[in-house]
């Protein structure tokens, strides 16, 4: 069983910044993918950024805000966060996809944008 573990959420001002840990119990240079999603109360769980061997993806409303990168020697994916904005505020989860495209995912870490 794959675990994930994510750390770093809290409380920011907007126009701050946080940055999330998301550290797996594998080996994360076997693995098709990882990313991070988030959920904003009320709205579906939303894709945010992934990374995998070909690199790396964000959504367009986080583009030039957000950077996703790893470290595979501490079998860890980050996803740095700056310029934060009110619509930032949601529960951001790390998934993890293996080569057979079985997904795994964390427990979330609450990231909440307020003045």
């Amino acid at each position: 069983q794959v675990q994930l573990v994510e750390s770093g959420g809290g409380l920011v001002q907007p126009g701050g910044s946080l940055k999330l840990s998301c550290a797996a119990s594998i080996n994360i240079n076997a693995v098709r993918s990882m990313g991070w999603y988030r959920q904003a109360p009320g709205k579906q769980r939303e894709l945010v950024a992934t990374i995998d061997s070909i690199g790396t993806e964000v959504i367009d409303s986080v583009k030039d805000r957000f950077t996703i990168s790893r470290d595979k020697t501490k079998n860890t994916v980050y996803l740095q966060m700056d310029h934060l904005n009110l619509d930032d505020t949601a529960v951001y989860y790390c998934k993890l996809t293996t080569p057979r495209g079985v997904a795994f995912w964390g427990q979330g870490t609450q990231v909440t944008v307020s003045s």
